[in-house]
């Protein structure tokens, strides 16, 4: 039987994923528009920018603008990512953004190189090296991500087992500077994930991190996203990565139709309809949805916005049957 939650939390992150995938160049006061525009819809946490090299990732060159102009909702957890020290010092340079300490390792080798281009020792010395550096500076590290969880462009199939190794092998790399992580992002990096895989990657992880926070990390580069976050549900997963439209991709994700997370206004549409709590109002984030169409110029995958919520049919019909 599912055991659904009563409640998830969902991380808004079309901001950054899409911005930073989007081939043309988008204006900072736009981008800071559909910030503000999320920000009043009932989303809690929002990872707005990426400090990275702007010369591979130049969506994201004026990082440190946008945080600038933004204007701060307290409800508001606002975050950024990061993969080295540098970005770190960016990101808390600015004074504005709820700053976390993450990890991120790969259960695929050659997509670790292709997105970091590092190997798998290399990036366990920069882990060791971030571990330490989150804990002189005081900041909270309570949370890892492995990239590729469900399969990879690269290598093909990636076994439940590989993923629950490199869980293992983070929990590790924590532990010897004396860190705990709470919670596990399991991230479809590539769009490969199915409802069968889906539960075959989480019983495993499950299987070595039996007292872990897991959260999912879907793109719907098939379509799939959506049956992927309804397998998560049933299996208790109550946090989700997720972005307004369906915007962005992975840049190195050897693909060129990788599609964006989750749609954010489906996966509330989903959660309202099975009774779940999500804090979100689903029509205000269609407004939204709509606003990052215009801002990038092209249409986002998302159905809701163009389907609508099932409410104002409903609504629409009572009304009707007592005229």
């Amino acid at each position: 039987m599912s055991d659904y939650p009563g409640r998830i939390r969902i991380k808004e992150e079309g901001p950054r994923e899409g911005f930073q995938y989007e081939k043309a160049p988008i204006a900072t006061h736009h981008k800071v528009e559909l910030i503000n525009a999320l920000s009043r819809v009932g989303v809690t946490a929002m990872q707005i920018v990426s400090f990275v090299n702007p010369k591979a990732v130049p969506g994201m060159a004026d990082a440190e603008e946008v945080v600038r102009l933004i204007d701060v909702n307290p409800d508001v957890s606002y975050r950024a990512l990061w993969f080295n020290e540098k970005g770190l010092r960016r990101a808390m340079a600015t004074q504005r953004l709820d700053i976390k300490g993450s990890l991120a390792l790969s259960a695929s080798d050659r997509f670790l190189k292709a997105n970091l281009n590092r190997t798998a020792p290399e990036q366990h010395a920069v882990l060791r090296g971030m571990i330490a550096n989150y804990k002189s500076m005081g900041i909270v590290l309570d949370r890892g991500t492995i990239m590729a969880s469900f399969g990879c462009n690269y290598e093909g199939d990636v076994a439940p087992g590989r993923v629950a190794a490199e869980v293992r092998t983070m929990l590790a790399l924590a532990a010897e500077q004396d860190v705990r992580l709470e919670s596990i992002s399991l991230a479809d990096t590539m769009g490969w994930a199915t409802p069968r895989s889906i539960k075959r990657v989480i019983d495993a992880v499950r299987s070595v991190a039996p007292d872990a926070q897991l959260e999912l990390h879907l793109h719907d580069t098939r379509g799939m996203a959506i049956a992927n976050a309804a397998a998560g549900l049933e299996l208790g997963i109550d946090r989700f990565d997720a972005s307004v439209g369906g915007m962005g991709g992975c840049p190195f994700a050897a693909n060129d139709g990788a599609a964006g997370n989750i749609c954010t206004e489906d996966l509330v549409f989903l959660c309202d309809e099975l009774g779940i709590e999500t804090g979100i109002d689903v029509e205000a984030l269609i407004e939204c949805a709509r606003l990052a169409e215009r801002i990038i110029g092209h249409a986002l995958p998302g159905s809701v916005k163009t389907g609508g919520t099932l409410r104002r049919l409903r609504a629409a019909v009572a009304q009707a049957s007592t005229a």
